[in-house]
């Protein structure tokens, strides 16, 4: 699993892909958090994260299938991974090093925002003036949802061998987990199913670590979904060593 980790990570960084992905999401929050007038925290005027953290997911539901739609697409398209089926390599090791090195180059990524953290520290009035627990738990949501939408974008891509098409699947499949599912819910209005629906949706999950209490049934569940799409990555890998 090392090996396939520190593979991956290398040919991120020894290419234009992971500078790419980091310049367009902190570029993209950056303008989010401090430039654009309905979202800025200079204009609002209270020392809170709570637009960074609201907006970022959005970013992250285009960004992260983006990044993981190579991971097993490119390898089969080139060959390269019916080489890696051969070698006396576990389908596990090859699956868990894939995603580990995609969620890392993710929270790699998402580091510098903690600067944003530290800047409203300073800006409130009185200094640390910011609920942090809200701040913390909502970094732990941020990071689960990162790895459960790189766990969805790995098995997306082991599905075919072309990228674009893995992309799509990724983002379609992201949004109906954290939109969808509260919309459904919405629709249903009260009973049983409308509030599975609305338990089952990532906003609702990610809000609720948001609130600075974190929640052991939030991370269990966010770690669970990562661990299903983990399985279903590893049934398909098995299919194609078959």
């Amino acid at each position: 699993m090392l090996a396939i980790f520190q593979k991956e990570i290398g040919s991120f960084f020894n290419s234009l892909i992971a500078y790419i992905v980091m310049a367009v999401f902190l570029t993209a929050v950056g303008l989010i958090v401090w430039v654009f007038p309905d979202s800025n925290i200079l204009d609002y005027g209270y020392a809170d994260l709570g637009s960074f953290f609201k907006l970022a997911p959005y970013v992250l539901l285009f960004l992260i299938p983006a990044i993981t739609m190579r991971s097993l697409a490119e390898e089969s398209r080139t060959g390269t991974l019916e080489l890696l089926l051969t070698k006396p390599l576990r389908n596990r090791d090859l699956i868990l090093g894939k995603f580990f090195a995609n969620w890392a180059l993710v929270l790699i990524t998402i580091s510098p925002t903690i600067l944003y953290y530290i800047s409203v520290y300073q800006l409130g009035n009185p200094k640390g003036n910011i609920d942090s627990a809200a701040v913390f738990g909502s970094y732990i949501g941020l990071i689960l949802f990162c790895g459960v939408l790189v766990a969805m974008g790995i098995w997306c891509s082991s599905l075919n061998d072309n990228q674009i098409v893995a992309f799509i699947l990724g983002v379609f499949l992201g949004f109906i987990w954290y939109i969808g599912f509260g919309a459904v819910s919405l629709l249903l209005e009260s009973g049983f199913f409308a509030g599975l629906f609305s338990w089952m949706a990532l906003d609702a999950q990610y809000s609720a670590l948001g609130k600075g209490l974190v929640d052991s049934r939030n991370v269990i569940y966010l770690i669970s979904l990562m661990v299903l799409f983990l399985v279903f990555t590893y049934w398909q890998v098995e299919k194609l060593r078959k």
